[in-house]
């Protein structure tokens, strides 16, 4: 019962927030007037709070940057660069796949310079950066090591990896006017986000995503204070998923379609066997070095 209670605290808190969000929306618009629908002001709200809420949140659990899995300043930027090349080993087979099984096709109406080429890859590279140092100290940080001092590391990883993909899929499709808004707008938008988790189009995609939670979740357990190999791990996936989505459209009609999920179209069923086998090998080797604590030099010695 107590482990429940703990497993549902997340998802209080979370609520709550959005709560806020819709009531702290509704205000802005009403001051500023229609800039923007009310749906995305919401949401860039939660997300707001989401990434405000971990220091308070840090302070309340008495938590410690070491206790969430920062390393030294020169080994965090080492792991973030280990990670990096991770991510590259992990996704770019996938890529490679999708684009020799024609699910990915080359979009040839864009024009590309060496200048914006490059632009595009930098920003790409910044935003990235930064949504991978938020998730990761949000769900692997904050979320993951509160949950580890409450119970077994695969009910922590488990809970952990469902709330990491359920929050990408929070989402309403209804636009609500401007001259239609009231007080309560805010939250059937939020009721209707929720409601969002039991469509069933979205369990590919939900799923892959949890493999990806459990995958990053598994790194930052089996290895001792290693966020920084998450974050570099998590930004390099999230960069190469863009720089494909700019170079690459889905083929609607490829014979292996059902590979994708409609959400960004890599992840999906491929993603998650894939990642999933390389959980299987990651727990093997691991397990060969140090039994429970995979060591950093293990760690360089795949990275290099």
């Amino acid at each position: 019962m107590t482990r429940i209670i703990y497993a549902i605290m997340p998802l209080a808190w979370l609520a709550g927030l959005i709560v806020c969000a819709c009531v702290l929306s509704y205000g802005i618009l009403q001051l500023s007037g229609e800039f923007v629908s009310l749906d995305k002001v919401i949401s860039k709200a939660t997300q707001f709070l989401l990434i405000i809420s971990i220091f308070p949140l840090k302070k309340l659990l008495g938590l410690s940057w070491r206790s969430l899995g920062f390393a030294e300043r020169n080994v965090f930027f080492k792991q973030v660069y280990q990670g990096m090349l991770l991510a590259l080993i992990t996704l770019l087979p996938v890529l490679m796949a999708l684009y020799i099984l024609h699910v990915h096709v080359f979009d040839d109406t864009r024009l590309w310079t060496a200048a914006k080429f490059a632009e595009k890859i930098g920003l790409g590279l910044l935003l990235a950066l930064l949504i991978a140092l938020f998730e990761e100290i949000l769900f692997r940080g904050v979320l993951l090591t509160s949950l580890r001092q409450k119970m077994g590391a695969v009910a922590a990883i488990g809970i952990s990896s469902f709330y990491y993909a359920a929050l990408h899929f929070l989402k309403s499709s209804s636009t609500i006017a401007y001259a239609d808004m009231t007080p309560a707008s805010g939250f059937k938008l939020m009721a209707e986000a929720f409601g969002n988790w039991l469509n069933p189009a979205i369990f590919s995609a939900w799923l892959a995503l949890f493999v990806v939670g459990v995958f990053l979740a598994v790194l930052r357990s089996r290895i001792p204070h290693s966020i920084g190999l998450c974050i570099g791990c998590h930004c390099g996936w999230v960069w190469q998923i863009k720089l494909s989505k700019d170079l690459f459209n889905v083929n609607p009609n490829a014979d292996y379609l059902y590979l994708v999920s409609n959400y960004d179209g890599v992840v999906g069923p491929l993603v998650a066997g894939w990642l999933a086998m390389a959980i299987v090998l990651f727990w093997l080797i691991s397990k060969h070095y140090s039994g429970m604590n995979f060591s950093a030099a293990a760690v360089a010695e795949i990275t290099h």
